[in-house]
């Protein structure tokens, strides 16, 4: 078997850990030795329970898991400080007998260390973008267009781009923008679009009749910077004008009462709340009891390469989705499929529209089924892990013609 180091800020025990990490290197591992190095928040590392059992479970897969102290401030110079860390704990990896053939970052920091790695050593990397990472700062304001760091950033991405190996995209509106933006850099590279994706063996599909009364949910933070708070306000102010029955469920690890404050609900809606936190083994029957999902994020260039972590597991229930347009690839595939509402404005007539196309929608018998059918032909963990399994390969055979220096 071939050793990958695979690369990631975020933690491993953290919910996009437990959907998005997780479930792919469990199925990789099957064909790799993987070596996982991770940030892990303090509350989840305080946890000994739940690090004891991920640790459990990555010997039973021969996965050997480094989790890091995460550090989120000072912003935004925290993740430079990250970098300094994880290329010493990365270099280190390559003294062993079990040095690394290929390098998996996933998302621009990762990748930072994974072209240190590449300029001192010559390991090939993917550069596993995720998202279009220094817009999105900017979006949420922890960053300055035209600043240092700023341009920091961008000169970092170029970097990558020209050195990976392979980039993996979650969107062809991201990999569009891509090519325009550094045609020279990518160049004869290899391109893949990958989406977020699920196992969907875990979420599985019932029909939407089961669910009554009509409950409305909402997954995951709200209070990022790239959610719009308002737009879920005002559509949920149209649901309670239209039906005093609904209730809403806003399933978030944020603070409840700063989620009230942040939403600025009437009396009349919040009686029809209910705010929770959940662990991902909750996921999959709390989707199952909701009608339909509300994904609101902020549009534009930072949201061009973003597919939502949630999407796919809500397909894969048979559960529709409530989206705005500018979100990656969300809208055309909620448009051709059918699958959902797409709100064009946060104004009061068009969220009281869009709450009456979304009650037609669910009146359709084969809503449920096409819900399913997308997750499965474009969001399976499978078709992903066979993705990632034949550039890895691809990769690995083009590193035996150029081989890695020593160290």
């Amino acid at each position: 078997m071939k050793n990958i180091l695979y690369l990631t800020r975020n933690g491993l025990l953290e919910p996009l850990g437990q959907s998005q990490i997780w479930p792919y290197i469990r199925e990789l591992s099957c064909n790799y030795r993987i070596t996982l190095i991770s940030y892990e928040k303090f509350h989840d590392r305080f946890d000994q329970a739940a690090m004891q059992r991920m640790r459990c479970q990555c010997t039973v897969y021969g996965i050997r898991w480094i989790p890091l102290k995460f550090f989120s401030h000072p912003r935004p110079w925290a993740p430079v400080f990250a970098i300094f860390q994880l290329v010493l704990v990365a270099l280190w990896q390559f003294r062993s007998c079990d040095r690394p053939h290929l390098v998996h970052a996933r998302s621009y920091v990762s990748a930072s260390i994974a072209l240190v790695l590449y300029r001192l050593i010559g390991t090939p990397f993917i550069f596993d973008m995720r998202a279009l990472w220094p817009e999105e700062l900017i979006v949420a304001g922890h960053l300055q267009r035209g600043s240092l760091l700023h341009r920091g950033l961008l000169w970092l991405e170029m970097c990558c781009l020209q050195d990976a190996g392979a980039v993996v995209s979650l969107t062809y509106a991201a990999l569009r923008y891509l090519k325009h933006r550094y045609p020279r850099e990518l160049t004869g590279h290899k391109i893949v679009v990958i989406p977020t994706c699920a196992d969907l063996q875990r979420f599985q599909c019932s029909e939407l009749d089961s669910v009554t009364p009509l409950v409305i949910g909402c997954i995951g933070t709200v209070l990022s910077g790239w959610f719009l708070v308002d737009w879920l306000q005002s559509f949920l102010e149209a649901i309670v004008e239209l039906d005093h029955t609904f209730r809403f469920e806003l399933v978030s690890q944020d603070s409840p009462a700063e989620i009230l404050n942040a939403l600025k609900l009437s009396p009349a809606c919040v009686s029809r709340l209910r705010i929770r936190a959940a662990t991902p083994s909750e996921m999959p029957g709390i989707v199952l009891g909701h009608s339909a999902s509300v994904m609101f994020f902020t549009s534009g260039l930072s949201k061009l390469g973003s597919s939502p972590t949630r999407m796919a597991e809500v397909l894969g229930c048979g559960r529709p989705i409530v989206v705005n347009s500018g979100v990656g690839d969300v809208e055309e595939i909620v448009r051709s499929r059918n699958i959902g509402i797409v709100v064009n404005d946060s104004s009061r007539s068009s969220m009281k529209a869009s709450a009456i196309k979304l009650f037609s929608l669910l009146k359709d018998c084969h809503l449920s089924h096409r819900c399913r059918l997308a997750a499965e032909e474009l969001f399976s963990l499978k078709s992903g892990v066979a993705a990632y399994q034949k550039l890895y390969q691809a990769l690995l055979d083009e590193s035996k013609h150029n081989p890695i220096g020593n160290f």
